[in-house]
């Protein structure tokens, strides 16, 4: 284990190659005590866990959407609160496996932890709309996109939001330096990296990872964004609201993740919306038009 002072430090170790798996951020936490949380938690397979949730200056909501997550739902939201002081709400699209009714039988055991059902698949897209409105209205400074399925390390997430203090979304990106994908085969992975390209080329956004679905919003951003006009789904959703960031005139930072293959299911990556992707991209530059936003905090 490698122990670092802060989130700042921990993002100069990633970069320089670290895995951020081995990584003990003390963040005021006592160092012999965290040392020994963290090896612990990383024995069990849960990762560096902390002493206690680390804790943000901002009130902070993870949205997870969900469909036929029943294996995992219920670990997730336990490793998103062993990393991070936050609530979490679990939008389900009527999960015929039975997800919707684990998750409000947490609800109901746990303050911290929203629902949201929806009837039948509306699409991730939508999902994270709904969640992005339901941080507007509950008054959440930020809110955090990440999939159930553990493909997003949950230590990362306590990254994420402590960077984005001066950037109004943050990236957990596979493609910048110290970040990677782990479990991929080689199709995948050009396909993944043919979609990044030909979208920095088309787009010249300046962002390196467009389709990651592992992000940090700062609310008072997206509350300038018309996201009653973002209507697509999957990759190309994410593609997108980050493009409409960057148009707005805020700040984008990417910090580099070790993207996993999903741990528990199947992925739900299917052509019809890798050609969504791929038909958007070239219209977004007239749909989306350039503005200057107002900076949050």
């Amino acid at each position: 284990m490698v122990v670092v002072e802060d989130f700042a430090a921990a993002e100069t170790k990633v970069r320089d190659g670290i895995d951020s798996s081995r990584l003990v951020v003390l963040q005021g936490q006592e160092r012999t005590h965290a040392l020994t949380a963290a090896l612990a938690g990383a024995a069990e397979g849960r990762g560096p866990v902390p002493v206690r949730a680390h804790t943000p200056p901002w009130r902070t909501l993870v949205v997870i959407p969900t469909y036929n997550e029943k294996g995992n739902v219920e670990a997730i939201v336990r490793a998103v609160h062993s990393y991070l002081d936050c609530d979490v709400l679990i939008v389900d699209d009527g999960s015929p496996d039975g997800t919707g009714e684990i998750a409000d039988r947490m609800s109901a055991a746990d303050a911290r932890v929203k629902v949201l059902h929806r009837q039948g698949k509306q699409g991730l897209g939508t999902a994270y709309i709904a969640g992005f409105r339901f941080a507007i209205e509950h008054g959440y400074e930020r809110v955090c996109e990440m999939d159930a399925d553990f493909s997003h390390a949950p230590w990362d997430l306590p990254r994420l939001v402590f960077a984005s203090g001066d950037a109004e979304l943050v990236i957990g990106s596979r493609y910048v330096k110290g970040g990677c994908t782990v479990g991929w085969d080689f199709k995948r992975r050009m396909l993944s990296r043919g979609a990044n390209l030909y979208t920095r080329m088309v787009l010249s956004s300046g962002v390196r990872d467009n389709t990651a679905g592992f992000r940090c919003f700062q609310v008072a951003a997206l509350q300038q964004l018309d996201l009653a006009a973002v209507h697509a789904q999957g990759y190309a959703f994410q593609i997108e609201m980050a493009f409409r960031m960057v148009r707005r005139g805020f700040k984008v930072k990417e910090v580099p993740i070790h993207f996993v293959d999903r741990r528990v299911g199947q992925s739900k990556m299917d052509g019809k919306i890798a050609r969504e992707a791929l038909l958007l991209v070239p219209k977004l530059r007239g749909r989306v038009p350039k503005q200057r936003g107002e900076a949050g905090a």
